[in-house]
This record gives C-alpha cells, sequence and structure tokens, in this order.
C-alpha cells in the first residue's frame, strides 16, 4: 500500500510541476529624444494579439513610476509551460497577420530607433504560485521586487519560505500577488522576482504595514533554516499602459 501512495505522491508531483507557468520578462531601455510611438503601437497592434492568438493570455507592458533616466518599459510573458516558450517566436514568423501589422516597427529606420536594447529574464513558477493572476480591474500600481541570494542553496531556502508560510501572508494582509518566480535565466542570479498590484500607493504602503506584525511572520523570521537567505533586495514600482492585460 505505500508503494501505491508514492507512486501516487510522485505522479502528482509530476503533474503540479507540468501545471507551472514559465515567465518571461524583458526590460526595455528606452532611446534618449527618440519617439516611443513605433514602439508602444506594435506592442499594443501586433505584438499582444498574437500572442493571443497562440494562447497566451494577460500579457503586461508597464512603464516605472517616475523620471527615471533612462527610461524604461517592461513586457511581461506567462507561457503555459517551455514548450509555448520555445515556439512562440517561429511562431510569430510565420504568422502572417502580425508580419503586416509589425511593419511600420519593423522599417523603422536605425536614427529613428526608439530602443537601445532591452534584457530578457525566463522564470520557473513558484510551486505554491503556479499562474500569473490578473489582478482586479483599476490597479495603477504594480511592484516588480527581486531577491538576491548569495548561493543557490539560500534561494531554495527563501522559496520554502514563500511555499509554505509568506503566500499566505501575502495574502491575508492585501499584497494582491500576479507572479512568483525563481529566476532561470538572466541577470544577478540566483535570485527569485514577484510582482504585487494595487489600487494605488495608499493602499500599498497600508497593507505593507500589516506584514511585520503578522503573527505568522514574527513566527518564521528567525528561525534558523530560513538564516541568510536573503543578500540583496531591488525594488521597483509601475503603472500599466492603457492596453496592458494586467
Amino acid at each position: 500500500m505505500s508503494k501505491i501512495i508514492l507512486l501516487i505522491a510522485l505522479l502528482f508531483s509530476a503533474f503540479a510541476f507540468g501545471q507551472k507557468e514559465f515567465v518571461e520578462l524583458r526590460v526595455y531601455e528606452m532611446s534618449f529624444g527618440k519617439s516611443a510611438k513605433p514602439f508602444y503601437n506594435y506592442v499594443e497592434k501586433a505584438l499582444i494579439p498574437a500572442l493571443n492568438r497562440q494562447g497566451i493570455e494577460n500579457v503586461g507592458f508597464f512603464e516605472e513610476i517616475g523620471d527615471a533616466m533612462p527610461k524604461k518599459v517592461y513586457l511581461l510573458i506567462s507561457h503555459k509551460d517551455m514548450n509555448s516558450f520555445n515556439v512562440t517566436l517561429n511562431n510569430l514568423k510565420e504568422d502572417a497577420t502580425f508580419q503586416v501589422d509589425a511593419q511600420d516597427y519593423l522599417n523603422t529606420p536605425q536614427e529613428k530607433f526608439p530602443f537601445n536594447r532591452y534584457t530578457a529574464s525566463l522564470f520557473t513558477a513558484f510551486d505554491g504560485f503556479p499562474k500569473t493572476i490578473k489582478p482586479v480591474s483599476g490597479s495603477t500600481v504594480f511592484e516588480l521586487r527581486t531577491y538576491e541570494a548569495y548561493n543557490e542553496d539560500a534561494l531554495r531556502r527563501k522559496i520554502k519560505m514563500f511555499n509554505e508560510s509568506e503566500l499566505e501572508i501575502f495574502n491575508d494582509v492585501g499584497l494582491h500577488s500576479v507572479f512568483f518566480g525563481e529566476k532561470i535565466s538572466g541577470p544577478n542570479m540566483p535570485c527569485l522576482t514577484y510582482m504585487l498590484a494595487f489600487k494605488d500607493m495608499e493602499e500599498r504602503d497600508e497593507n505593507w504595514s500589516k506584514f511585520g506584525p503578522h503573527p505568522e511572520w514574527q513566527r518564521i523570521k528567525d528561525l534558523p533554516e530560513y538564516a541568510n537567505s536573503v543578500s540583496n533586495i531591488s525594488r521597483v514600482f509601475l503603472k500599466p499602459f492603457d492596453f496592458s492585460q494586467l
């Protein structure tokens, strides 16, 4: 009987892992003094519709809050599995509608091209948060946070802390989660990244103030198994474009 139970557990784990999304995050550094309109039109009218035709839903497109230089914009694409990530680019090349819709952008001359470069990171979703969640309508502040770890085991322990306790705390105090992912490709590894959504900055500040006093956080924050699991935290506040699907 114990062997049967173990087999069922292994099958369930394999099924659950197969259901976890792979999240692609692109960060574009915009060119100073050049119109961003060709790129924005491309994302809105060509790229997002083409991704939707492939079954990729809730594509997010954001800009940083404030006047940071250089200006950066963020594209978030949630793939249902690794195969989706692998075939997306090839599918775009074969999508005749996309090729027509993207012509203005693709034909933008070099001296007018709207961004300098972009970086791309890939994440595997947490076991405790396997899919990207679309926030409630009217969310205007998105908080993107990255926790770096000094080695892979430290990252594993921090992810365990999230899966077993922190995700529930976030839900309890109103830190509205969009995605949680372990970075498997990109800069500043090893690290994890997550995104939260709020109605406004006031809601953000109020709900975060509830996190520290939460009884479960007070219970876990000094446990030896989670000691030294985060070596650096970075944060950026984003706002969605009108056509963002998140």
